[in-house]
């Protein structure tokens, strides 16, 4: 099957499941609103704790609001496109996957665009007005270079955050159990890292470096685009997407390997 057939397919999964989402109109427009909402309070805030304390450790407002941005972005499009990984460990459990098992479409695509998050659409307007404003509002020296480079840190960010999920999800092959709460565990953990990594001891800040990179989703690139100390860091978001998408493929093929449905 080709890439692009593979690809029509996976966008009119998603379709279909947006469709039936939208039957209920005002549960839509909650979920919208509630994700909007719920980044709104944590960008006030964040307001409110600059107020009081101009500068957090070199950082000031604009930057940091970049940061929120980016890892809201990053949740809003995992939840509105990998949603159905969320529901791995359930599917696992039940032996959902014997039916998926014997379909001629990738497994992952399957588990991933069997649902959708609607509240994504509330996190991606929400975390997309944050990245923009912060963009506008902080002190940046924008040069060619810069507008080639960030775009692109931008969306190795986001791929990074969809590998995370996908490779602490597909732990629930090993982890008995029909809730993801290894995943869920890390996704908490990640939360920490819409503030300064500075802020952190040494061996927290090397866990969200070397062991579960969130560093790379939100800190670095927006260091690197605002003008940071460790630039050159910042310069290997690509390089880490790459490695966490290669890590999130074996982890997933590795678990499809071991499972063995539920017996009945």
């Amino acid at each position: 099957m080709s890439p692009l057939r593979i690809t029509r397919i996976y966008l009119r999964m998603l379709g279909t499941h947006l469709r039936g989402s939208l039957e209920y109109e005002w549960d839509f427009w909650l979920m919208v609103f509630a994700a909007v909402l719920t980044q709104l309070v944590s960008v006030v805030f964040l307001r409110v704790v600059f107020t009081l304390i101009p500068d957090l450790d070199g950082w000031t407002f604009w930057p940091i609001v970049i940061m929120f941005g980016l890892i809201s972005f990053g949740e809003g499009i995992g939840s509105l496109f990998f949603e159905g990984m969320w529901r791995l460990a359930y599917r696992i459990n039940q032996g959902e996957l014997d039916y998926m098992l014997v379909r001629p479409y990738p497994l992952a695509l399957q588990v991933t665009s069997a649902e959708i998050g609607l509240n994504g659409l509330g996190n991606i307007t929400s975390g997309g007005a944050m990245i923009v404003l912060g963009l506008c509002r902080a002190p940046i020296h924008w040069s060619p270079g810069l507008v080639l480079v960030a775009p692109l840190l931008f969306v190795s960010a986001m791929t990074i955050k969809v590998s995370i999920s996908v490779t602490t999800n597909a732990a629930s092959f090993w982890i008995q159990g029909p809730n993801p709460l290894f995943a869920m565990a890390v996704h908490q953990g990640g939360e920490l890292t819409r503030y300064p990594l500075t802020l952190f001891p040494i061996a927290l800040r090397s866990v969200f470096c070397l062991v579960v990179p969130f560093a790379f989703v939100g800190f670095f690139p927006a260091e690197f685009v605002t003008g940071g100390h460790a630039l050159w860091i910042g310069l290997a978001t690509p390089a880490v997407a790459a490695y966490c998408v290669l890590v999130a493929r074996f982890a997933f093929r590795r678990g499809v390997l071991r499972y063995e449905s539920t017996g009945s």
